[in-house]
This record gives structure tokens, sequence and C-alpha cells, in this order.
């Protein structure tokens, strides 16, 4: 049967609407992105405006002052726009690309002739045009495809036609490119995350084609492996193995009834040393599954041949997470699962086994209803008052930022130098970007109390930042003394372990 073959002339009117409805509202919010883009290099350039004085006198700190600018705006934009201000900043200077340097491009968005994908398709090519002459043949030839090509296959058409116009050999062009290398990490759900690299391609090829053939070995050892253990547990046909011939007796299990029947075995029936069952034989692993094992492993255990120093420095460098669990998680009486760096969340498996092979915790006292921070204490001396704000802030106190606590400075809101105490009530955790922010631009911040922030633009406009909530089990089903008991929980910090870490033989003393 033809798919829509008994559609009514009504149906097929509707869905043609639907079709001219759709092709308008896509021209409208291509236009509108234009005038986004717009507004965002307008902001850009408003704020180079403002250091212009320091360029024209040749200041060796233009730059920095011109970039400081460029800060201070994208921080009050995103502020108002409740997203990160990095991620205002990078939107400014991809406006600023588009308005600038192809503005053809941008004029036929704003007419809604050009949809945002294929003007990043376009831009994308032609980024290494230098010349402005060029670029505005290149638009022009490649707007007469966009009215027929999808932007996926006009990626490719772009990349010939820039390359014919281009001036430059794939040598020079390469050696800028180089210059974009880097490596970035993407959280994702129920425990996941991406790692992704941009490096030179003949390098990436070649690691991702090694890491290929090396899973392609454990896979093959696998199935070898099976074949072998089924050769020989499968008899000889008109054979008979002794233990066939016999009946063998059944033994009781520990959990067996009265009357001697052995309950049958299950992988769950497997417990750790936390009491937890857990499945005792891994499932067979996918080839793309032991790409990802394998390439963790080699950069978590290996040694950077091509970068170490003599003595092995980096070599000796070791991986570290902060992990969040409720104490009740550890023991098997919750599915609160635990957090790792205080945002993303990790299964209970690799909660016990960071925590089993941890060298040091950090307990973190909260609410019993409320989950309000009380304490952080911790077995072995160490910074307290740093550990307590970690464990209070989570992140960098910026409203939007989310950098975590490691890579923060612990920053005095009222300075120091100006009289400003060392206690909770003055500190809080600002990455670098934000504590220069706080101290170079007109952004001011007031500690209200409680970890709780007011932030206040170069506009006037007031942000309250409140530290994030904590990772912990407040249904009240779960209490049994609300008026004097405290949840605890167990942050953990552990130098990562591709190789795996043996939990203890007893549970850790909390």
């Amino acid at each position: 049967m033809t798919a829509l073959a008994d559609a009514t002339v009504e149906q097929v009117a509707a869905v043609g609407a639907l079709t001219g409805t759709l092709v308008a509202v896509g021209r409208a919010i291509s236009s509108l992105m234009a005038c986004r883009d717009g507004l965002l290099a307008s902001g850009a350039r408003i704020a180079l405006e403002t250091v212009q004085g320091a360029a024209e006198r040749d200041d060796s700190r233009a730059h920095d002052l011109g970039e400081m600018a460029v800060r201070a705006v994208a921080a009050e934009f995103a502020a108002a726009l409740h997203v990160s201000d990095r991620t205002v900043q990078r939107r400014m200077a991809d406006a600023e690309l588009l308005v600038l340097q192809f503005p053809v491009l941008w004029q036929a968005q704003g007419d809604g002739r050009v949809s945002a994908a294929h003007s990043r398709v376009i831009i994308d090519a032609g980024l290494h045009l230098d010349d402005a002459d060029d670029r505005d043949a290149y638009t022009a030839e490649m707007l007469e495809w966009t009215q027929t090509e999808s932007p996926n296959r006009l990626a490719r058409r772009a990349r010939r036609v820039a390359d014919r116009l281009q001036r430059r050999t794939i040598d020079e062009r390469h050696q800028s490119a180089r210059e974009q290398r880097a490596v970035w990490v993407k959280d994702r759900a129920d425990g996941m995350a991406e790692l992704g690299l941009l490096g030179p391609a003949a390098l990436v090829h070649g690691a991702y084609d090694r890491i290929t053939a090396m899973a392609r070995s454990v896979v093959r050892e696998q199935k070898e492996r099976t074949t072998s253990a089924a050769e020989r547990t499968t008899p000889a046909a008109g054979h008979t193995t002794p233990a066939a011939e016999h009946t063998t007796p059944t033994t009781a299990a520990p959990d067996a009834g009265r009357d001697g029947a052995s309950a049958p075995f299950s992988f769950g029936s497997v417990r750790d040393s936390f009491g937890i069952p857990r499945v005792s034989e891994p499932a067979p692993r996918t080839l793309a599954q032991i790409r990802c094992d394998l390439a963790l492993d080699l950069v978590l255990t290996g040694a950077p041949a091509g970068h170490d120093s003599a003595d092995g420095i980096l070599a000796a460098i070791a991986g570290s997470v902060s992990v969040t669990v409720p104490v009740q998680t550890l023991m098997g009486t919750s599915t609160m699962p635990a957090e790792l760096d205080g945002r993303v969340p990790i299964d209970t498996a690799t909660a016990r086994q960071l925590a089993g092979g941890a060298s040091g915790w950090d307990r973190i006292l909260t609410h019993p209803v409320s989950g309000r921070l009380l304490a952080v204490d911790r077995y072995r001396p160490s910074a307290e008052l740093r550990r307590h704000l970690r464990a209070r802030d989570q992140r960098c106190r910026f409203p939007g930022c989310g950098q975590l606590p490691r890579e923060c400075d612990v920053d005095h809101t009222q300075d120091h130098a100006l009289g400003g105490s060392t206690h909770a009530g003055n500190l809080g955790t600002l990455c670098r970007r934000h504590h220069r922010l706080k101290h170079h631009t007109p952004w001011h911040v007031e500690h209200l109390g409680d970890g709780v922030y007011a932030w206040t633009s170069p506009t006037g406009r007031t942000y309250l930042d409140a530290p994030p909530a904590q990772n912990t089990d407040t249904r009240l089903e779960a209490q049994t003394n609300t008026d004097t008991r405290t949840d605890t929980d167990m942050r953990v910090d552990t130098a990562t372990n591709t190789r795996g870490s043996t939990p203890p033989r007893a549970a850790p003393p909390f």
C-alpha cells in the first residue's frame, strides 16, 4: 500500500499549508537570528570603542583592556539572558565574523533567503579567505547554491569553491589551523560524558586507526577464548563424559530452604565488600565499547613519550575527580545517585569503587530536612576552610558560570587589603576569568550571607547567585529523628585509575 494514497484532498491541502507555514517560520527565524547577530556584534564594537583611546596612545595594555571590556559587556548580556557569559562572548565573536567579514551573507540571512545553518557552513569553509573581494565572490557563488542544496550537501561544494579562490597554499593554511587544536569535555546524561579533540588530521586518524586495531585484536582474543571454552565443555559425538554417567548430588546454597532445595544461582548473589549485589561476569563488549575503554586506559595510564622530560614528570601526573555520595548509598539503603564534581550524576558501582580506593574522605554534614550544608571535616588535617568553600559553592559563583571549584580561585568578597576578613562569609570560589572581571571592570559583588552573592552589573542590574543544593537525601520518610540527626555524605577526592581499585574488605569508618 502506498503511503498517503488514501489521503483526502483536504488532508493533502492541509499538509501543503503546513509546509508553506514552516517555510515562512524558518525564514522569520533566520531573520531574527541575523538581527541577534547584529546586536551582539554591536555590543562587541561598543566595548572596543571604550578603550580606543588607549589603542591610539599605543598603550601596551590596550589588548588586555579591550578583552576585559568585551568580557564585561558579554557578562552584562549573559546575566540578563541567564546563560554563560563564555557562551555569549563566543557568540559575539561569531557575530562579528558574520557581520564584518561576510556582510553579503549576513544581509541574505536577514532577508530570510539563507538559513543560519547554511551561513555557518559557508563561513566555516571560507574562513581562510583573507581578501575581502575573494570573500564577496565566494559568498555570491554560494548563495546561488543555498536555494537548492541542504547545508550538509553545501559543505563539500563550499570547500571546493573556497579552495579555488584561496591565494594561500594548503601548507600555510594548515599551519594557521594547527593553532586551534584543543581538547574539551561535554557532560551527558546518566553519568556519561564526551571527550572531544581537535588536532592535525593525520595524527587524529592515526590515533583512531591504532585504537581500532587494538580493539579488533581484543575482539579476536575474546572469540578465540569463547570458542576454546566451548570446545572443552562440549563432549565429542558418541561419547559420554564421566560426569554425565552419574547424577551429581545437589549441595544446598547458604540461603537454601529447609527442604534442602538449592535456589538457582544468579549473578546478583555475588556481593561486594559493601554488601551490595553485583554482576560477577561482564557482558561481551562491542568494538565501539572496546575503543572507548582502550582510549581512556591509554590517556589515564599511558606515558606521554613525545612530551615528557627525562625524569618522567608528566608520566607521574594522575587524573583526579571529586565525588559526593550519600552515605546511605554506600550502604545500599538508598538509591540517591552520587555526583561527580557536584554536577554530573554517576552510577553507584563507580562511586563505591572510587570510594573504596580513596586515600582520604571529606565528610559533609547536612541538615536532614533542608539539605543545607552544616559543616565539613576530615580525618586527616588539611585546609578545612577551602574544603568548606568547595563543598558549599561547587562551582564559580558568577551567574551562569559552571567552572569547577578546583579550577577556581578563593576570592575575598571584600578585599583583604581593605579589611576584609578570611572566613566563609567573606570568601567564595571564582574562576580566573570572573575573578579578574570583579577586579578590573565595573561589576560589583556583595556577600548577603549563607553563601548568597548579589552581583551588580555596569548598567545597574542586580543578579542573585545562591549556592547549589547539596546532593543529599532529605525525604521525610527516610528520617527517624529529624530533631537531632544529620545526614552524612562522603566526598571522595581520588586519583582516577582505569585498572580499577579494590574496595576495602571492611566498610569505611563513617
